[in-house]
Parts: C-alpha cells; sequence; structure tokens
C-alpha cells in the first residue's frame, strides 16, 4: 500500500478493514506483517493536516496520550482529485478500573498546560465546519466572535436561524458578560471531546483522537463532555482533584458554553438541535 511505503512501513502484504466511527474520513485498520496501523482518508487536505496538528500539540503537553502520527500527505496525480491522509498507530484495549480516573486527570493535565491568549493562531475544523482560532485577549470577545458569532453565521447562511430565535441570539451575544468571566486561565483544550472522541487502548489507558485544538477557558470542555453523557462520575471527581474549580459558578455559565456545540450540530445535521438551541436562548435572552 502506497500510503504506508511512504512512511517506512513495510506494505508487502496488507489487510485493510473498514472501521465504524469514520463518519467524516473513511478509516481503516492497516494489518502488516509488522504490526496494525490505522489509515484515514480524507477528501479535505487541511482538515486532516488540522488534526495530526491539534493530535501532535496534545501530545506535547504529556498529560494524556494520543495515536502515534507516522505521517500525512495526499494521494492522487491530480490536484482536484488527490486525496488527503494520515497514518497513525492502531489503539485498542479494555476499559479497566481506572480509565475513568486515568482520563479525568488526564484532561485536567492537558488544561494545565496554559498561555496568554486565548485562541490558536492557525483555524483549523470542528468535524466538517470552520473553526476561527485567531488570537484574543479578552475571552468573551473570543467566545462572542469565534465561537456563536461564527456560527451564528452559518445558522444563518443554512437557514437555521430566522426569526425569534435570531434575535434572541443576537440578544445574548451582546450580554454574554454578563456570565461569561473576561479573562479565565487560556487552557489547552481539545476541543471536540465527546464519548466518541476518546478510546480505551493497552492496560485500560484513554487516549485522545480526532481534536479541535484553541486555548480557551477549561470550562468549556467540561462543559461538553455534560452535553450528550458518557463520561462516568469517576471521571469528574478526578479531574477536580487536579484542577478544582467554582461549581456554582461553572453551574450558571455550563448551557451557554454548550450552546456552541449545540449550534456545531444544528449546522451539521439541521433543524432536529433547534430545540435545544432555543431552550438555552430563552433561559438567557427570553
Amino acid at each position: 500500500m502506497q500510503i504506508l511505503t511512504r512512511h517506512g512501513i513495510d506494505a508487502k502484504e496488507v489487510t485493510l478493514t473498514p472501521l465504524s466511527g469514520g463518519s467524516i474520513s473513511p478509516v481503516w485498520k492497516a494489518g502488516t506483517t509488522e504490526g496494525d496501523y490505522l489509515v484515514k482518508i480524507g477528501e479535505v487536505p487541511a482538515m486532516l493536516e488540522k488534526e495530526a496538528e491539534g493530535l501532535q500539540a496534545i501530545a506535547s503537553a504529556e498529560a494524556i496520550p494520543v495515536p502515534h502520527i507516522y505521517g500525512s500527505g495526499t494521494i492522487g496525480e491530480e490536484k482536484a482529485e488527490s486525496l488527503a491522509y494520515i497514518v497513525m498507530s492502531y489503539v485498542q484495549g479494555s476499559e479497566a478500573p481506572n480509565t475513568a480516573e486515568r482520563l479525568g486527570r488526564g484532561v485536567a493535565g492537558l488544561h494545565a498546560r496554559t498561555t496568554g491568549r486565548f485562541g490558536y493562531g492557525a483555524d483549523n475544523y470542528i468535524g466538517r465546519l470552520s473553526q476561527p482560532n485567531a488570537w484574543t485577549d479578552n475571552w468573551v470577545a473570543f467566545l462572542r466572535t469565534h465561537r456563536l458569532g461564527h456560527q451564528l453565521e452559518l445558522a444563518i447562511a443554512g437557514g437555521h436561524m430566522t426569526g425569534e430565535r435570531r434575535e434572541r441570539m443576537e440578544r445574548l451575544l451582546d450580554r454574554l458578560d454578563q456570565w461569561i468571566p473576561t479573562h479565565p486561565s487560556p487552557s489547552l483544550l481539545h476541543g471536540d471531546l465527546w464519548r466518541g472522541n476518546w478510546i480505551v487502548g493497552p492496560g485500560g489507558q484513554p487516549y485522545l483522537i480526532d481534536p479541535a485544538v484553541y486555548y480557551g477557558d477549561a470550562e468549556m470542555e467540561l462543559a461538553f463532555t455534560e452535553l450528550f453523557s458518557g463520561f462516568p462520575e469517576r471521571f469528574y471527581e478526578a479531574y477536580r482533584e487536579v484542577r478544582p474549580f467554582d461549581q456554582q459558578r461553572y453551574a450558571e455559565r455550563r448551557p451557554l458554553y454548550q450552546l456552541y456545540y449545540l449550534l456545531v450540530h444544528l449546522n451539521h445535521f439541521g433543524e432536529s438541535y433547534g430545540p435545544a438551541v432555543d431552550r438555552v436562548l430563552a433561559r438567557y435572552a427570553g
């Protein structure tokens, strides 16, 4: 297989097995005489390039593992027909009694990697949607412009933001500083941390995958983990043991942080997420 040999992997005998979970980019397990690898293919080269960069950023924090990246690039002679790819280690294992605890401590360790501003400099993707990351000194301004405001623009273009919903959304953006702090610590975030984006490796060790990294308020990440469940209570206990925070204030703004991900899902999947968006807007901008 040409993709593997490019990166020094003996691919004379390869068995390809399609894997579930690759809703945006198809994923295969490539079995070789040297071991198993994961190959992800995509039609948008920049999307997989940003994924690889995000995994490397998380790895550099040395808090929680990610699959090893052997290489990435494009295949296809004609630029218009070329496909992007990433070759990674194939990670597989079973949960252990302390997997949730290790996940919580690992995510807390990731959030301990901080910088002086919000954003990431380079834009990336959340799912198929663009995610702007211009460096910003004020968290409220970053959340208003580059998270909620950007998704608002996409929703307007897609016909998902009209009438009262749009009016409430615009009022909310004007009032964000009533609930959101202007200068929390800018933590390195996975950016898209739901149950499908962490996996278990050997010995029950949790690994993070499919990131949309940037520096932001760590509570934004925690809020998303609670939106669709999938994280056991021991995860949160272990996180708080490493990084305590004001749970009452977090509870007051949690739905606002979840609104970003609800808008992402609205723009991805349509009106089935509209009622959840409306409930948050009614609470804060009714």
